[in-house]
């Protein structure tokens, strides 16, 4: 039996494992995650806070995706190529630094129930939050939103539907200071080479 690898298929599959990989490391210790915590100690309802989760990560990170695909379409591979290069660089120094999550993003949506506070104020905290730029940057990087889109998502959940059902018990046990370091080496990594093979990238 003959397998035969296509190039295209495999930047498919770096796109969904990449994605997913580098937003769960990221969010480890992220606003989002702590909100998770907040929220099923508040709740006690693990179901429908998971699902305000999902439905908000989906719809943030889908308009991230879009856009990140949309941007490839209004800029020359030159200045993407710079431009990607960049964030990503960036990225990885944002992501050494601690998250703070703002009190007021624990006291919204009080009279919408579980599922409505969740939703409401997991989409407000990822507004400009460093996973919903990572997810433009990698949608535009692989030219894939959609599997870009479902990658981020799953690495949300998977950073944070432990968080929902352990509590803060687990987060102390986590080593913090190496998993960001081990994103941010990721981001570092894509940066560079974005910069340096962009011939390769975008043609």
């Amino acid at each position: 039996m003959v397998i035969v690898f296509c190039p295209a298929l495999e930047l498919l599959m770096e796109a969904l494992f990449v994605s997913t990989g580098v937003i769960a490391l990221a969010e480890i210790g992220d606003k989002t995650q702590l909100l998770a915590f907040i929220l099923a100690a508040r709740f006690k309802k693990p179901l429908p806070i998971i699902a305000g989760i999902l439905a908000a990560t989906l719809l943030n990170h889908g308009i991230a995706g879009v856009f990140g695909a949309w941007i490839t379409t209004v800029i020359s591979p030159d200045i993407m190529r710079w431009v990607l290069g960049g964030s990503f660089i960036a990225m990885a120094i944002w992501t050494l630094i601690p998250d703070k999550i703002e009190e007021e993003e624990t006291q919204i949506a009080g009279k919408l129930g579980v599922f409505g506070a969740t939703f409401v104020t997991f989409f407000l905290a990822e507004m400009g939050d460093k996973t919903q730029i990572a997810t433009v940057a990698m949608a535009a990087h692989y030219a894939a939103p959609f599997l870009v889109i479902m990658g981020t998502t799953l690495g949300m959940l998977i950073a944070d539907v432990p968080a929902v059902f352990v509590g803060n018990k687990f987060a102390t046990k986590i080593p913090m200071k190496l998993v960001h370091s081990i994103a941010a080496g990721i981001f570092a990594v894509m940066g560079l080479l974005t910069l340096f093979q962009a011939d390769k990238l975008f043609t």
